[in-house]
């Protein structure tokens, strides 16, 4: 009797879980959408947007993979809780797989912004790199990668000039001449601020992965002593 008891208790856990497995599931698309649309706004970072994609697939999928826990659970079905363990184990892995990614890419964060940056510089003069620097130099009020001087790199019809988006007041034409003119332009470059809030956005990747992973092992588990009460025969209503 009291086996049956704790197989009910596991079975209610169970579907109570499988709700928390759906929350989970739409704070990993809201996360995952977050950190793509922080990392594509840079335009630096778009062939690295791989961990957050992974993280809105999988929280897709777990609105369907609850379904098998939920009906599994309530029918007492051991084929589809059995089907909802394979699945989420196969998630928990995916997920941690996605977290570590993310740390790597934090740690690679500096020398791949630097590098982008001195190409995005470069090649100004196209659309979407000149879209995306004046984009971030608006936003943070900054002017080149490590200093305004990084426009150095880039030839203006006039010596010495810098884009517009780097002046304080932004005017037409403000930035002519005013590489070094700390009263007109912001002469700190972009890249240290933009360390930070990406290495950031990807540490709460990182963690939430974590965390939620976490919470599907004990799914896991539960999930597991329940296959082998409904193997024993034991009757969970």
């Amino acid at each position: 009797m009291a086996v049956e008891g704790g197989a009910k208790c596991v079975k209610y856990l169970l579907f109570f879980f499988n709700f928390i497995f759906w929350l989970c599931g739409l704070a990993l698309i809201v996360v995952g959408v977050l950190a793509k649309v922080s990392i594509n706004a840079t335009a630096i970072l778009k062939g690295y947007s791989g961990s957050p994609l992974v993280l809105i697939i999988v929280g897709v999928v777990i609105f369907f993979i609850a379904f098998f826990g939920c009906c599994g659970a309530w029918k007492e079905n051991q084929c589809m809780v059995t089907m909802f363990a394979v699945l989420l184990s196969l998630i928990v892995i995916t997920e941690i797989g996605a977290a570590i990614a993310g740390y790597v890419l934090r740690g690679n964060m500096t020398e791949m912004l630097n590098k982008g940056f001195d190409v995005m510089i470069t090649r100004y003069n196209e659309t979407e790199n000149r879209e995306a620097i004046d984009s971030i130099q608006k936003q943070f009020k900054c002017c080149g990668g490590n200093s305004s001087e990084d426009w150095s790199k880039f030839r203006f019809t006039n010596p010495n000039s810098v884009p517009d988006t780097c002046c304080k007041n932004i005017t037409t034409d403000c930035g002519k001449g005013a590489i070094k003119d700390g009263n007109k332009i912001y002469t700190d470059g972009c890249l240290p601020i933009l360390d930070k809030v990406l290495k950031e956005n990807i540490m709460w990747i990182a963690v939430a992965a974590l965390v939620i992973a976490f919470i599907q092992i004990t799914g896991i588990v539960l999930s597991c002593i329940l296959m082998r009460a409904i193997r024993s025969g034991y009757e969970v209503m």
